[in-house]
């Protein structure tokens, strides 16, 4: 199995984080040819090599060239999902702005779409996120892991005054999440870079077993006593049986909504985090036919996936409980066809790959791209799978 590891002995921030990206293997042409589609204006990236305290990474650096103004959620998703990125980097985008926007305003008493970003909402930031969404999907691992997070100390200013570090949302966003605090008296782990750690790493702790295969360093811009860099390595893990979590559940019949409405609604449940969503028919008292909706998602999203279907739909009760399941380890690679590149999709138990195909929005986009028929997109990439 593919895994991404982050060492944050000297903190995260946004662009330390795009640095280390890079530093790694993503190619910063093709991160700054992505961000060009964001459509945002008034600002310069320079992307450069630097070293703190003898270690040698990549530095990013973005110069703003106009005047920012705070934004809330609802204007830079529109950013977001207006420009032309691949959907997977839209919605992992919108999951880390998500994150930051449920933290600032458990904080300030209000709901997420009253929140208005300052610092966060400045175009620098957009970039920050957005670029950090499209490398790690540019980099194709199957799991993110993460070490204890260094925050910091001293006080740091910003919109809200003078305020001890960790900043309040910072320290929201890492809730159970393993950190050290006061190695320097600076920030070392902004609110951003803790949004990004908060939304894509799958397990935290101190100890992880993994065979380390390429290391890369992010820059960060202060000189400390400690070396003001982000370690990331890439490496790989062995499996050698299914992996098994704990989800909730959550039900709901439904026989008088549109039908029309739920790829509205599913669409909605995915970005907010649920990990499927599916319909099943189903007949309910006097033979009337009906839908039973079925959400499957993490325990600490399952409040904002019943208010959701509450808000959403003309359901007037929800059914939830846990349930164990058992899955294959999953990989995504890229394959090389005379049409162009294709993700597939294989699934793994222990050192055997048991089952691939291609990722159908991959084949969609050839086959109009190319005015070809998606059998025939999907019958290429079949014959290189089975050589």
């Amino acid at each position: 199995m593919k895994i991404l590891h982050y060492d944050c002995f000297s903190g995260i921030s946004g662009d330390m984080h795009l640095g280390a990206m890079i530093d790694i293997g993503v190619d910063k042409e093709y991160l700054l040819s992505e961000l060009k589609k964001l459509n945002l204006t008034g600002y310069n990236i320079q992307i450069l090599r630097d070293s703190k305290k003898g270690i040698q990474g990549s530095r990013v650096n973005i110069e703003l060239t106009e005047k920012q103004t705070a934004r809330d959620l609802k204007d830079i998703e529109k950013i977001i999902f207006d420009s032309r990125l691949s959907d997977a980097v839209k919605q992992l985008s919108s999951k880390i702005f998500q994150k930051l926007a449920a933290a600032e305003a458990k904080i300030h008493g209000k709901s997420i779409h009253e929140i208005h970003f300052h610092e966060v909402g400045a175009v620098d930031a957009i970039l920050d996120i957005v670029g950090s969404a499209i490398c790690i999907d540019a980099l194709h691992v199957e799991k993110i892991l993460c070490s204890p997070v260094e925050l910091g100390g001293g006080y740091i200013s910003c919109e809200h005054g003078t305020l001890p570090v960790p900043a309040p949302a910072t320290i929201a966003l890492l809730k159970n999440v393993p950190i050290r605090t006061g190695k320097v008296a600076f920030e070392t782990t902004t609110p951003t870079g803790a949004a990004i750690l908060a939304t894509i790493v799958d397990e935290f702790g101190k100890q992880f077993e993994f065979t380390p295969e390429k290391t890369g360093y992010g820059i960060g811009m202060r000189d400390l006593e400690i070396p003001n860099v982000l370690r990331v390595t890439l490496g790989s893990q062995q499996t050698t049986s299914l992996a098994s979590e704990t989800i909730t559940v959550i039900e709901c019949n439904i026989d008088d909504m549109n039908p029309e409405f739920y790829d509205y609604l599913i669409d909605k449940l995915m970005t907010i985090g649920a990990k499927d969503v599916y319909i099943t028919p189903i007949y309910m008292k006097k033979t009337r036919p009906a839908a039973k909706l079925t959400v499957l998602c993490s325990e600490d999203t399952s409040d904002k996936m019943t208010e959701l279907l509450l808000n959403e739909t003309t359901t007037l009760g929800i059914r939830t409980y846990r349930a164990d399941r058992a899955m294959l380890e999953r990989e995504i690679s890229v394959v090389e066809t005379k049409y162009g590149k294709v993700k597939v999709k294989s699934a793994r138990l222990g050192d055997k790959i048991l089952k691939s195909k291609p990722e159908y929005e991959d084949c969609k986009r050839i086959a109009n791209e190319m005015n070809v028929p998606l059998q025939a997109v999907y019958d290429e990439v079949n014959k290189i799978l089975l050589g």
